[in-house]
């Protein structure tokens, strides 16, 4: 499964006639060029998570920086690290968060 699937099938999880009513999900450009994306986690089984913040900064097009702040899981990423940051939050929504290299965390 693709993770675009998978987040869509984690999106149609959460959608109980009001979860979808609220934040949802946002994804939105940057202007530096990269993504900027915020998950709601209220009202869903991972909305006390506490998440240690992933900040990865290989050149200034390769990037990924992943935290929760305000019951939102948020991915700020390179163009080219949609996939990589949405792969984060999906190892959160399955148990398994897969971090960096130490010297890689915020």
């Amino acid at each position: 499964m693709s993770h675009l699937e998978e987040l869509s099938s984690w999106f149609r999880a959460q959608c109980d006639g009001d979860w979808e009513h609220g934040d949802g999900i946002k994804i939105r450009t940057l202007d530096n060029p990269g993504w900027e994306v915020d998950i709601s986690l209220a009202g869903t089984s991972l909305e006390d998570i506490k998440y240690d913040a992933i900040k990865i900064n290989r050149s200034a097009m390769d990037w990924a920086h992943c935290f929760v702040r305000n019951e939102m899981f948020c991915i700020r990423c390179g163009p080219e690290n949609l996939e990589e940051g949405i792969g984060y939050f999906l190892a959160l929504t399955r148990g398994t968060v897969p971090y960096p290299p130490s010297d890689s965390r915020a």
